[in-house]
């Protein structure tokens, strides 16, 4: 068999002289043991997947890979806990990877078992260059291991994280995780996700979500979709909404921008701009401020929401205070690095700080301004990688403009300011050294992290979500539009504010309260 089991019974199954009994011994098997984890009845369509799962595992060929597909409401995230729950149950190794600290961490929520961003597993830092770190693609030594991959709609097949170089690996995530898992000795994929979210960006859809892309890698794959939604929809706003615009994506012909159903729902609601203030302050009360969170369309309108924030709810008046949540919007390489000294590393620390990941404020000191810029020392705690601590140096500057990160001649002008320090050094080798270590150029460029982009929340989750999708029109309309809508709904697990939501958008049979 592919995979080791030590339970007696597979063992005992596994030992049969005729290969075709064996096998479907041992599928009924593992139904029966993802079985037991459900408290609940099992859908048709979540019976299937079951079987389909049990069927990809026996594989013996070499080379075998899943796609479980599923979208909101549908039990897809039951079904991948179960899984992985009968998998600890039956002592089989397993790893739990997401492209993001917070895609890990409702991974690791939702399945009862620790999870990692897909980063910090399959590569190791190569080398400095001064701009950015070098990562290569690293030896995967597992064996024996069923890879799981959440949200793996948001897996490019393009540069991914890379900054516009191929800063990790061949420069192509998708590549890489393939080449990663099947390098190692029977070790298997498993890729969960959502085909309705956004993809990638510059890519038309999911590729780690398509069969035919997989198999062209000459990977054997097994498919399945959850399409029914559960009957929790018929009490939930958000579920019942997210399904309404999901079917917009499959019909090209939708002319007209999707009408909300508010009433009869307790989970969805209505917020005008006039109690938006109040509306948050509650909501910061209730679930706390890294449970909240507020969706715009732009960098510019969620920068806006993150000033307005600070000062009309958070009463904050300082240009950066203790408790403020802040928001990494480049990627930095060099804080959360191996120490070359030897000193033992916090097993808690991603192997980079991704463009993205938030942060909170502990403490801040020494405000000061070098170079052109303005910098400040800071404590920051990462509650997304189980509240990893941190002292770093951040760049003030990128905190109210309306520039994504600092621009390529501001980033220059940083990088030859400093350089002009270690003029005196002779060898190019000593003043990349400098560089390394230098905390004013490993600053972290941030911004606050009230309110983001729904690319910059995809992979997440957040109890109450506020969503402002600015001014739209019929015209407006695009695919992307409802891609966009239906990730920024699916990212609220509790309750869904809709902010300053035209009446033109809601359903026509009822008003909306």
């Amino acid at each position: 068999m592919p995979l080791s089991y030590s339970l007696s019974l597979l063992n005992s199954l596994n030992s049969l002289k005729n290969p075709p009994l064996r096998e479907r011994m041992i599928i009924d098997e593992l139904r029966y043991q993802i079985l037991r984890q459900f408290a609940f009845a099992l859908t048709a369509e979540q019976d299937a997947a079951i079987t389909v799962f049990a069927r990809f595992l026996t594989d013996r060929h070499p080379q075998t890979v899943m796609i479980l597909r599923g979208s909101a409401g549908t039990g897809k995230t039951s079904l991948a806990g179960a899984i992985v729950r009968t998998m600890v149950a039956l002592r089989q190794k397993v790893m739990l990877l997401a492209p993001t600290g917070r895609a890990a961490k409702v991974f690791a929520l939702n399945s009862g078992h620790a999870a990692f961003t897909i980063h910090r597993r399959i590569y190791r830092e190569r080398a400095y260059s001064g701009i950015g770190g070098r990562f290569n693609l690293n030896d995967n030594l597992h064996q024996d291991t069923l890879f799981i991959i959440d949200e793996a709609s948001m897996v490019s097949a393009g540069s991914g994280f890379t900054d516009g170089n191929s800063m990790f690996g061949s420069g192509n995530l998708l590549d890489d995780l393939v080449g990663f898992v099947y390098s190692g000795r029977n070790d298997r994929l498993l890729l969960i996700g959502d085909r309705a979210q956004l993809p990638p960006v510059g890519e038309e859809e999911a590729p780690a979500l398509s069969g035919e892309v997989l198999e062209g890698y000459g990977l054997k794959v097994y498919e399945c979709d959850l399409n029914e939604v559960l009957r929790q929809s018929s009490t939930s706003g958000i579920l019942y909404n997210a399904t309404v615009i999901r079917r917009m994506i499959t019909h090209d012909e939708a002319t007209q921008l999707p009408k909300i159903r508010f009433r009869g729902f307790a989970d969805i609601s209505m917020v005008p701009g006039g109690e938006l203030i109040e509306a948050l302050a509650t909501s910061y009360t209730e679930v706390g401020q890294d449970e909240t969170m507020v969706i715009t369309r732009s960098n510019k309108r969620a920068n806006i929401y993150n000033q307005g924030i600070r000062n009309a709810v958070l009463d904050r008046e300082d240009e950066l205070c203790t408790g403020d949540m802040l928001m990494i919007v480049k990627n930095n390489y060099s804080l959360t690095a191996p120490s070359r000294s030897g000193e033992e590393r916090d097993s808690r620390a991603p192997s980079f700080l991704a463009n993205g990941d938030r942060a909170k404020v502990l403490r801040v000191r020494n405000v000061r301004q070098l170079y052109g810029f303005r910098f400040a020392d800071t404590w920051l705690q990462f509650p997304d990688y189980d509240d990893y601590e941190l002292r770093a140096t951040v760049i003030l500057d990128t905190l109210t403009s309306e520039a994504p990160a600092l621009t390529r001649e501001q980033s220059e002008r940083l990088f030859n300011g400093i350089m002009e320090d270690y003029a005196d050094l002779p060898l190019k080798k000593d003043r990349m050294d400098k560089l390394r270590s230098d905390s004013h150029f490993n600053a972290l460029q941030v911004k606050f992290g009230y309110a983001v982009t729904c690319h910059k929340a995809q992979g997440g989750q957040w109890a109450h979500i506020y969503l402002d999708q600015g001014y739209m029109t019929d015209d407006m309309l695009t695919p992307d539009y409802i891609h966009w809508l239906y990730t920024a709904f699916t990212r609220a697990s509790e309750k869904l504010f809709l902010v300053n939501w035209p009446k033109t958008q809601t359903d026509g049979d009822v008003e909306a309260e």
